[in-house]
């Protein structure tokens, strides 16, 4: 006869990304704090509902990662199963599911930034922290990942730091970034608005003022390589001189030609003018022939 396994000293299987319940809830006197704010957040939407994914960063702006506890709360407060909540929070990847760093590392290695340096970089600061994908170094300071696009192609290669944006970047400059987030030295962005941690980023996202001096002021708009396209479709000359692929350079101080304008044979872009005919085969004019006349056939 057999046996039936003792399953009192089974340890509980792992529910696939499910919290399990119940999960403890927040200090009396942070949940106070928490759904006063929360209070503020749901008051913005017709529809409660609507207040999930700000509430999500509210809670992990608390812990700085979403917890079992703060799936709870966010359940409670807009009276949705933690099955629901956890759907959201699972998602999208700004949700973070375990203990992350003050700093979240993120280097693009999608397509363009790839091709421009962002994968070596990525390679480089893995082996200089010691960490891998998704990992956190050991003094609780950087998380590093790989992001598919920081949407920010005309900078490339780009890494980001929570959220905020630093722009061409290379080996060399992305190990000094993360050393001196480390060391607690200042950091600024190469454009937008002064770092700050995690922990004050998702309050941020949550949708609450960023209370900081001069913080608001420092965000800006486009950069001059994001504008280049606008300022051409406007007819006017972009800043700087094209780049001379082949044969002896120009002049350093030609100007670059407006939409519309023939460029001269001698100017850096005239290589990638409309040529009467291939070098290697001068006798045979390029281009659509003539039509035939009439009673003449094409050859």
């Amino acid at each position: 006869m057999t046996t039936a396994p003792d399953r009192g000293t089974t340890p509980e299987a792992p529910m696939l990304g499910i919290p399990s319940m119940p999960a403890p809830d927040y200090p009396s006197d942070v949940r106070e704090r928490l759904e006063a704010d929360a209070r503020e957040i749901i008051a913005r939407y017709p529809d409660s509902r609507s207040a999930l994914l700000p509430l999500l960063h509210l809670v992990q702006s608390e812990e700085g990662h979403v917890t079992r506890t703060g799936q709870r709360f966010c359940a409670e407060m807009l009276e949705l199963t933690t099955a629901e909540v956890n759907a959201v929070a699972t998602f999208y990847s700004m949700y973070r599911r375990k203990p992350s760093g003050d700093y979240q590392v993120g280097v693009c290695t999608n397509t363009l930034c790839a091709v421009m340096g962002g994968d070596a970089i990525f390679d480089d600061l893995k082996q200089h922290l010691g960490v891998g994908n998704n990992e956190t170094t050991e003094d609780g300071k950087v998380t590093l990942e790989h992001i598919e696009c920081n949407a920010a192609c005309d900078y490339a290669p780009v890494v980001m730091v929570n959220w905020e944006f630093f722009d061409n970047q290379t080996p060399e400059s992305a190990r000094q970034l993360v050393d001196d987030l480390r060391a607690g030295r200042e950091v600024a962005p190469t454009r937008g608005a002064p770092l700050c941690t995690f922990k004050e980023t998702a309050r941020i996202l949550a949708g609450f003022p960023d209370e900081r001096p001069g913080a608001v002021e420092a965000t800006g708009g486009g950069g001059a390589p994001s504008l280049a396209g606008l300022r051409l479709a406007k007819g006017e000359a972009p800043p700087g001189r094209l780049a001379h692929p082949r044969g002896p350079a120009g002049p350093a101080d030609q100007p670059v030609p407006l939409p519309g304008e023939e460029a001269p044979e001698s100017h850096p872009s005239s290589h990638d003018m409309p040529q009467s005919t291939a070098a290697s085969d001068p006798a045979n004019p390029s281009g659509r022939p003539a039509d035939p006349g009439p009673g003449e056939e094409r050859e």
